[in-house]
């Protein structure tokens, strides 16, 4: 069985993988998306589907943007034959001299959720992270259409948990497959964050991660065919055991 279990970011929410799911599903794959409930959508946590034939060959891939690998749990990732890491990081604030003014932006951003400042800095955030593409071409998501109650308690404590990391996602198994998707022109995470996650994915894995650079792009990865090139790299390797 193939199956996909797929994970927004922060501020997004699960219809942002809605190309993708289409692409995924005519080829086969059972596809669950992750999601958070900032805005409209019911929050859930995924979880994988029993397989018909327990005896046969399973594929268990996550797909996960920017923060999305630390929203699932352990337990989840711990299950994945592969991993896609689509503009991740293990620790989001690096050791060294920037880590006081990413962690001062951060609480910037935390205490502006509920208040008037609120549009103005997910606005911010949604330019930055389309950058060097216009924001225009980003897909609707909770920071465009608006909040719940109940989903800005969840930015905020999202934002806690980006301060926290402090390495990969627990539950990432050294057996897994990985891919990194690196954004040449990423505003949002820093190239200190991508260095340290690549040393800590090779010091966990038995197989290195494979690695993609995509340069002239942005931190939400607007390439048109990103996921057809990433079900690719998944289906070359399909007649692997699970």
């Amino acid at each position: 069985m193939k199956q996909v279990i797929a994970m927004h970011g922060w501020s997004s929410d699960g219809a942002v993988w809605a190309p993708w799911q289409r692409s995924f599903q005519h080829h086969g794959w059972h596809w669950i998306n992750g999601e958070r409930g900032y805005g409209s959508r019911r929050p859930c946590a995924p979880a994988w589907k029993e397989p018909h034939d327990p005896a046969a060959p399973q594929r268990r891939v996550v797909i996960a943007h920017s923060l999305g690998p630390h929203l699932l749990d352990a337990a989840v990732l711990a299950q994945a034959t592969d991993a896609v890491l689509l503009a991740s990081f293990g620790r989001f604030v690096p050791q060294g001299r920037r880590s006081r003014a990413l962690r001062a932006g951060l609480e910037g951003m935390k205490r502006a959720i509920g208040s008037p400042g609120e549009a103005e800095m997910l606005q911010t955030f949604l330019q930055r992270a389309a950058a060097p593409t216009d924001v225009s071409a980003l897909p609707p998501s909770p920071g465009m259409q608006g909040l719940t109650a109940a989903g800005r308690e969840r930015l905020r404590a999202d934002l806690d948990r980006l301060l926290e990391t402090e390495g990969l996602p627990p539950g990432l198994p050294s057996t897994a497959r990985v891919l990194t998707v690196e954004a040449g022109c990423d505003a949002i995470v820093a190239p200190e964050a991508s260095e340290c996650l690549l040393s800590e994915l090779n010091n966990l894995l038995e197989q290195a991660p494979e690695h993609w650079v995509l340069p002239n792009v942005g931190h939400a990865l607007l390439v048109p065919d990103l996921l057809s090139r990433v079900r690719q790299w998944l289906e070359q390797d399909i007649g692997r055991p699970g």
